[in-house]
């Protein structure tokens, strides 16, 4: 039959005219079945390329739009800071301004602030500003001017360094330290500060009675306004009386057991640097005491030299002098070593449930520690230390 139908197409002239002739005619068809295996293949393959064309066009359109939202969302904030796209003074500006920053205020509470002290031109501008850049805003008093370009305002407002007439007690921290930046943000000088948490009387018309006239831990971390305060007696009181406040609103015990309180979460915080271990390193420390041991807290040697414990030499670990050397003298020393935060206070007075004796924070960089009931195992988590932080100041 093919080649009957074969012949017909090689004899019959007149379908080769019939195509001349006739615009509307149809193509001529394959003269074999390999012409029309060929005819497919060819389809199959313009298929596939239109197929894969298309394809590269949807991939096209979907990285393309991925960089527009990019670019559009860097443009926004360019434009937010941009003084071409927002009202904004060119700047530096003129005369002087005492801005505040209260602590608690939004970015926009204080770019309103602003304009309506006629430090910038406008709210976007500095919100724009701080928010591209990531900026923290710093309470405090600062030395601004009239008509200044936004981006300028901001960079002295996220400096804490600038700022003035406003004090950080933060947790964990010494008196001393406290005391020194109370005295550069209030511009009362340090001896006055010092004068009245060395002079009894003075401190116990401020301290209660079970602080025994020591300030160490007393006072409340949280940030104060100095520059209202008159005096270094009347600031001092304030962190006392926040103190007392957050202490009562916890639930510590008053009399001697809220300066043991005190003692003990100011030794946790000290010791470790993650809350997740506060509860755990609380227990070792009424364990040990339950047991008659030393506490052995290097923290507490460091306190009572001044110093801090990557200072700590052997003759002075062991110099059984010094009140609050722990590994020497057995129980708690004879204060608290720094003011805690609250995580601490909660963990000295409800600790963790456990037997152990012993912590080694193994690896300072990722704060992990390691506990035991155990002294070889102690012993092998001092090896992991020395391995795990060779070289390590």
């Amino acid at each position: 039959m093919s080649d009957d139908i074969h012949d017909f197409f090689n004899d019959d002239d007149s379908w080769g005219n019939a195509q001349q002739d006739d615009a509307g005619a149809p193509p001529a068809p394959p003269r074999s079945r390999r012409d029309m295996r060929m005819k497919r293949k060819s389809n199959q393959r313009h298929r596939m390329v239109k197929l894969i064309i298309a394809i590269a066009v949807v991939i096209a359109l979907i990285v393309g739009g991925i960089y527009a939202y990019r670019a559009v969302k860097q443009w926004r904030h360019n434009t937010l800071a941009d003084s071409s796209v927002v009202e904004d003074y060119p700047g530096p500006g003129s005369g002087s301004v005492a801005f505040t920053v209260t602590a608690g205020e939004g970015v926009t509470q204080i770019a309103e602030h602003l304009v309506r002290e006629g430090v910038i031109k406008s709210v976007d501008a500095f919100t724009g500003v701080v928010s591209a850049n990531d900026m923290t805003l710093y309470p405090g008093t600062y030395e601004l001017k009239h008509q200044m370009k936004a981006s300028q305002a901001a960079q002295i407002l996220s400096d804490q360094g600038n700022a003035k007439g406003f004090v950080e007690v933060r947790q964990g921290e010494r008196l001393q330290a406290v005391l020194e930046r109370a005295s550069e943000a209030s511009g009362i000088e340090l001896k006055d500060f010092e004068a009245v948490t060395t002079n009894a009387e003075e401190a116990s018309k401020i301290l209660p009675a079970e602080a025994n006239g020591n300030f160490e831990g007393w006072l409340e971390p949280g940030v104060y306004n100095v520059s209202a305060d008159p005096s270094a007696t009347q600031i001092l009181t304030d962190m006392v009386k926040a103190r007392i406040s957050k202490l009562d609103e916890l639930g510590v015990p008053q009399g001697a057991d809220r300066e043991r309180t005190l003692i003990i979460a100011s030794i946790v915080e000290a010791e470790v640097n993650s809350p997740e271990y506060y509860g755990m390193v609380s227990r070792v420390i009424q364990n040990r005491l339950n047991d008659d041991m030393s506490l052995g807290m290097d923290s507490t040697v460091a306190y009572g030299f001044g110093i801090n414990g990557t200072e700590l030499t052997n003759d002075q670990l062991n110099d059984g002098s010094n009140p609050y050397n722990t590994r020497v003298n057995k129980g708690l020393p004879p204060t608290p070593i720094s003011n805690p935060g609250d995580d601490a206070v909660e963990a000295a007075m409800h600790p963790s449930d456990g037997n152990w004796l012993y912590f080694v924070t193994t690896n300072l960089k990722t704060g992990e520690t390691k506990f035991t009931d155990n002294y070889d195992q102690f012993e092998q988590y001092v090896q992991e230390y020395k391995q795990n932080n060779d070289g390590a100041n």
